[in-house]
């Protein structure tokens, strides 16, 4: 072979091994796993979400998020906007002064205690509920999927609604979630009825929180279990 042919060559097979070299020492990284993020809960009620008279680790959306954590779904403990005494309007109220941003993975609501207790009527219940139901999913980022209703307890089986006529405030509760009911599923969302358990706690009074009114902390962990598959749904 020539010389400057050899020189060549030789040029060449040198370029060669380096970048051969160059690839095998320079290899891609991996992309970063992406670190998970923990579900956000808001928690929308009454004296029953606040869970009055027990320990707020005992209320059961407090007692939803452990039983959640314990299967393995990542959640924040829940947001809560509720206070005793509370009907249909006074939340819508506390909800718009604080404006919470529609941000939310799940939304619970459980409202229309005090409206029955105060005598308001059914037609005014239908319609401030149906408004806050369509709240509850503008704030679970518009999703309905992502909402979950409870129904109301009946206070008359109490030691405190005994004192009450408790035929009477059964038929009124029952009118009432009839109305939440029929609301609730017209949007697509579960209607968790948790009413028939407080009427069977008359006969346990471990179920029933130290004032005769509410409810313990044992009962809460009774609609946080009937809320638990509905709320792994959303959250899958």
């Amino acid at each position: 072979m020539r010389p400057f042919l050899l020189y060549i060559a030789t040029l060449c097979s040198l370029a060669l091994t380096a970048c051969d070299k160059g690839a095998s020492v320079a290899p891609v990284a991996p992309p970063a796993p992406k670190e998970a993020r923990a579900s956000t809960y808001l928690a929308l009620g009454d004296s029953y979400t606040i869970g009055q008279s027990v320990p707020e680790a005992d209320q059961w959306g407090r007692q939803l998020v452990g039983l959640l954590r314990a299967d393995s779904v990542e959640i924040s403990n829940p947001v809560t906007i509720a206070q005793s005494g509370w009907t249909t309007s006074e939340l819508a109220l506390a909800i718009a002064a604080k404006n919470p941003e529609p941000i939310y993975d799940m939304v619970s609501l459980l409202i229309g205690v005090n409206n029955q207790y105060r005598g308001q009527s059914i037609d005014t219940y239908r319609t401030e509920f149906s408004e806050l139901l369509e709240t509850s999913i503008r704030l679970a980022k518009g999703n309905p999927e992502h909402v979950l209703v409870l129904s109301i307890p009946d206070w008359g089986t109490t030691p405190f609604g005994r004192n009450y006529n408790p035929e009477q405030v059964a038929a009124e509760i029952d009118l009432f979630n009839a109305v939440a009911k029929e609301v609730t599923e017209a949007a697509g969302i579960p209607f968790i009825n948790i009413t028939t358990l407080t009427r069977e706690a008359a006969a346990d009074q471990s179920y029933i929180a130290g004032d005769g009114l509410h409810y313990s902390g044992k009962m809460h962990r009774e609609w946080a279990l009937l809320a638990l598959p509905y709320a792994k749904q959303i959250l899958k």
